[in-house]
């Protein structure tokens, strides 16, 4: 049996964040969903446990980050295409959310991001397959291609 992850992050209004998410392709699973906590299908292993503030102060002894003050967590997920990547922004910004910085492009690897309705930060990555099959770490014509 494979590995699974379940990320957990707190919303103000689960509503909301649901409707947010649908936006932007997303999907959940009812059979994890009430009033206080619903499970967003990433991918077949990965799920975002998408909690009430108090449903996720259950779990944790600590006082919940305000994500649109402080980062505690970068949410990052492979994308398929350059242009799924900047639709996937494009997509959450008319959705409500907001982007924090320009698209990096480094050559073998092209991001952006965007924040939530919570403020939390999801970078959306595209990785060119050549870099991925060869297992050889970028050369230094990538090192600055931001630059």
């Amino acid at each position: 049996m494979s590995k699974q992850i379940f990320v957990n992050l707190p919303v103000k209004d689960l509503n909301q964040s649901v409707e947010f998410f649908t936006k932007l392709g997303f999907s959940f699973n009812p059979q994890f969903t009430d009033e206080t906590a619903t499970c967003m299908i990433v991918s077949e292993n990965i799920f975002v446990m998408l909690l009430t503030h108090d449903k996720f102060k259950s779990f944790t002894p600590n006082a919940i980050c305000d994500a649109t003050k402080s980062t505690e967590v970068l949410v990052s997920l492979s994308s398929e295409s350059r242009t799924a990547v900047d639709e996937m922004v494009s997509n959450a910004i008319a959705a409500g959310g907001k982007t924090y910085n320009e698209p990096q492009d480094h050559g073998f690897m092209y991001a952006h991001g965007f924040q939530d309705l919570d403020g939390h930060i999801w970078e959306i990555v595209y990785m060119e397959p050549s870099a991925i099959q060869s297992g050889e770490p970028p050369t230094e014509q990538y090192a600055d291609a931001s630059h």
